[in-house]
């Protein structure tokens, strides 16, 4: 990302990452219009992080994606990313947060409100779960990522452990777990910003690696967007993650490990 500038008038003041890029165009079809979710990386994975930052946007669409962790953000910016229908809505990004029986013991604007508690919005000096993406003055994205001890279902799923020796308690292995980005804002670089940051916040909070759970999409074969709620293997590749395992045909382990 590049380096941390003031926002504009209006927008908190604090962290801000700004990442003028634009995504490639999916090689997929997308069947709905519903929101979505091996080895250290050495410096050629840290250039590629940085390029992905500072890839410049296109004619067309100029305008920079800004994101900031949570705790800036009016919880009206998030209530915006997440609508009032589909499924973000129904999740308030809570699938990972709860176990199976607490999740279908739990409403949807309980679910809510544990989101609500959990992202701190407003209150910079707090604790946060995630960033928010946007475009201009609009809220367009949001990113999940915390040290993985922080989701308590990711120990008990299959595919960020197979093929892999690793520990679930460790708390300096962050995890980037779930994405949203608005209809009408998608293939505008929302989600490389949003991961190219959460990079960045999960690097200076401390962590010494950060991983993803991504998505392979295949040319020609279609997706849905809510399949992408966990990320594309090949946005995670051009903000410099590499792939660690393949425990499914369609889902990756992406990682970062930072040195020194």
């Amino acid at each position: 990302m590049t380096r941390p500038e003031h926002p504009e008038p209006g927008r908190p003041r604090g962290r801000v990452y700004r990442a003028p890029m634009t995504d490639a165009a999916p090689k997929t079809t997308s069947t709905s219009a519903s929101a979505t979710a091996s080895g250290p990386a050495d410096a050629s994975a840290a250039a590629k992080a940085s390029a992905a930052a500072k890839a410049s946007a296109s004619a067309t669409d100029p305008v920079p994606v800004t994101v900031i962790p949570a705790n800036q953000a009016p919880w009206d910016d998030l209530r915006t990313v997440f609508g009032d229908r589909g499924t973000p809505h129904d999740c308030q990004c809570q699938w990972f947060k709860l176990l199976a029986k607490e999740w279908r013991a739990t409403p949807r604007r309980d679910r809510e409100a544990l989101f609500r508690s959990q992202t701190h919005c407003g209150d910079p000096d707090a604790d946060t779960t995630g960033l928010v993406a946007y475009l201009g003055e609009e809220p367009v994205g949001w990113c999940a990522v915390e040290p993985r001890p922080e989701y308590p279902r990711l120990p008990k799923l299959r595919i960020p452990w197979t093929g892999r020796d690793e520990d679930p308690d460790d708390p300096a292995v962050w995890a980037v777990t779930c994405f949203v980005v608005r209809t009408g804002f998608r293939r505008r670089g929302v989600s490389r910003a949003l991961t190219a940051a959460a990079v960045d916040y999960a690097r200076e909070h401390g962590a010494r690696a950060v991983e993803g759970y991504a998505l392979v999409t295949v040319p020609g074969k279609e997706i849905v967007w809510g399949e992408l709620f966990v990320g594309a293997q090949s946005v995670y590749e051009d903000c410099g993650f590499t792939e660690v395992s393949a425990p499914t045909p369609r889902r990756r382990v992406m990682r970062i490990d930072f040195t020194g």
